[in-house]
């Protein structure tokens, strides 16, 4: 079809009659809704077995090089204030099972291949834990210990199920909610869609009606299928020729100082630190990323590899960020592990300036965006040919910039929901460093292996990065070898450790404390420059010199010229006049 300049188009739509004008709308209609159904994830044959999507099969192999371990769990608590209606909230958790297949899926063996096997919908447990017999000032405590411990229990793949839930009661109108689901069936997305659906059926129920969420266009195993068959053929040559291009030589591990030494089988024990970004610095931020067409996401990120290529000594440093993996509309509303991880790698050598860095970042980043349908596990099949057992494929490191999730503070019927924190599972990485977006502020959490890292050392990298984002808003021209990672207070805190404790001398002068010093130590090397003075050797020298500059008429208010070129024949001839009582 040939393309007419739009006053042409213009001009042939205004002289069709109305009717021709109808009829081409309908044909337009017709066309677009046919190449959305071509293109519409389809539903799967229920006869057929159920493959598992890639990155399932990458956490069913984790689980079965190391089954039982908590890495995967994906913890979450809410406090639910107000009269709660208990038997509401469990047909809200019943609705949810038979709503999202992924809730009652587990994942077998057979014939030698692993596959997803959907089970029918069943009552979910929910048992309820009543702490209110406890002291006030127990309990509290107590469900933070609780919710812990919830988040550390290890799942069974194959037997499931893989959302768990639990109830406690710390009162008539407060409670606390807990959810467990493993990686494999959900991602941070999924639980969202969890909170936000739950709320929404609670409240009918709670009122007795029998209000249904509208029904979901495809299932998590339909998109399973279909990814399988999509990764197929030049879409997967295209995808893969460009990542292997991307990480061509990258080193395979990102060697940050650490406080205890990388081993195998080390604990998967995580810590995290929080930490809010000014007011001031986030408006920067913002402006900076703003006038040199960037995100800020990207701005941040250019932050965050400079610290960690400095930590390291590196030049070459690979950071991994997680995509939704919901390049389809009918995606967004499901339960399931679509989340994506790509490899961002930016180079600091030649000393670029902040602007020159937020350009590689920005066009690595844009890049790496445009091929990110390649997953992660395939990306590690193609590239890694020798798997470690101390670290993590590709990229130790992650970066993510979240907005709110809007699980801060919701409601369901009568009832106020908030998160409740806690249960911060294992660490997957090495650190992880995430940023929300609250508007005004950026708050900030580093996750870390507490295996390899103290928690003094964290929050001291998080100062770091804050006085590195305050240089890069101050002086974008600036260079990065100019860059301090010093807040003052540590600055001021080295230099007060470095000096020794110093009483300034009454009434002594320079060359009489000098000379007090060749007496105590007359050995002792006092001058190393171009040449090398004892304390002995510096005293007689300006001795002599003085002696000489006396019989020559040199006494108080009398100048004396200096022009030498050795530094050990200036400072000899300095102190020489002084002693002399001149000046110089």
């Amino acid at each position: 079809m040939s393309q007419e300049p739009a006053g042409e188009v213009t001009k042939l739509l205004e002289q069709m009659s109305p009717a021709k004008k109808r009829l081409l709308l309908q044909d337009l209609l017709r066309d677009r809704k046919t190449a959305g159904d071509r293109d519409r994830i389809p539903l799967r044959d229920p006869s057929a077995p159920l493959p598992l999507s890639f990155a399932q099969q990458r956490l069913w192999v984790v689980d079965r090089l190391d089954p039982g371990s908590v890495a995967y769990n994906m913890p979450s608590a809410l406090r639910l204030r107000g009269p709660l209606d208990v038997g509401a909230l469990r047909e809200s958790l019943d609705e949810m099972v038979r709503r999202h297949e992924s809730l009652r899926t587990t994942l077998e063996e057979r014939d030698g291949a692993p596959v997803q096997v959907v089970h029918p919908p069943a009552p979910v447990a929910l048992p309820v834990l009543d702490l209110c017999e406890l002291p006030s000032a127990e309990q509290e405590p107590t469900a933070r210990r609780l919710v812990d411990e919830e988040a550390l229990r290890p799942f069974d793949l194959a037997r499931g199920p893989l959302m768990r839930s639990t109830l406690l009661r710390l009162g008539e109108e407060e409670h606390v909610l807990c959810f467990t689901l493993h990686h494999v069936v959900s991602d941070g997305w999924s639980m969202d869609v969890l909170v936000r659906e739950v709320s929404i059926l609670y409240g009918a129920f709670r009122q007795g009606e029998r209000m249904s969420l509208p029904e979901l266009p495809v299932q998590y195993a339909d998109f399973a299928v279909w990814q399988r068959k999509r990764l197929d053929g030049d879409l997967l040559e295209k995808q893969v020729g460009y990542w292997k291009r991307a990480l061509a030589g990258a080193p395979p591990l990102l060697e940050l100082p650490t406080d205890h030494p990388r081993v195998v089988g080390q604990s998967t024990r995580g810590g995290k630190h929080f930490f809010t970004l000014p007011a001031e610095l986030t408006a920067g931020l913002r402006a900076l990323a703003q006038r040199e067409g960037s995100t800020l996401f990207m701005t941040l990120l250019a932050g965050w590899q400079m610290l960690l290529g400095r930590y390291a000594g590196e030049d070459d440093v690979v950071v991994g960020t997680p995509v939704a993996g919901r390049t389809r509309v009918e995606l967004e509303g499901l339960i399931g592990f679509f989340i994506n991880m790509l490899a961002l790698r930016i180079h600091l050598g030649k000393d670029p300036t902040w602007r020159e860095l937020l350009r590689r970042v920005r066009e690595g980043a844009t890049e790496a965006y445009d091929h990110q349908e390649l997953p992660f596990e395939r990306l590690v099949d193609e590239l890694v040919t020798e798997r470690s057992l101390t670290h993590s494929p590709v990229f130790q490191v992650i970066f993510a910039l979240r907005t709110s999730s809007g699980r801060g503070r919701m409601s369901a019927g009568e009832l106020e929901l908030e998160s409740f924190g806690g249960g911060e599972g294992a660490a997957k990485f090495d650190l992880d460093l995430v940023f929300v977006d609250g508007g005004e502020t950026l708050d900030g959490a580093i996750g870390y292996r507490a295996a390899l890292f103290e928690a003094g050392t964290v929050a001291r990298m998080a100062g770091h990065l804050e006085a590195v984002l305050q240089a890069m808003v101050a002086d974008p021209e600036r260079r990065l070898s100019e860059v301090t990672l010093l807040r003052e207070s540590e600055r001021a805190q080295l230099l007060e450790a470095s000096l020794p404790a110093f009483v300034e001398p009454a009434g002594e002068c320079v060359h009489e404390l000098l000379a007090r010093q060749a007496a105590r130590t007359p050995d002792e090397i006092a001058v190393t420059a171009d040449g090398t003075l004892t304390y002995a050797e510096l005293e007689r020298g300006a001795n002599r010199l003085a002696h000489f500059l006396r019989r020559r008429g040199v006494g108080p208010e009398v100048r004396v010229g200096l022009c030498l070129e050795g530094a050990t024949e200036m400072l000899v001839s300095v102190l020489g006049v002084l002693k002399a009582g001149g000046a110089y």
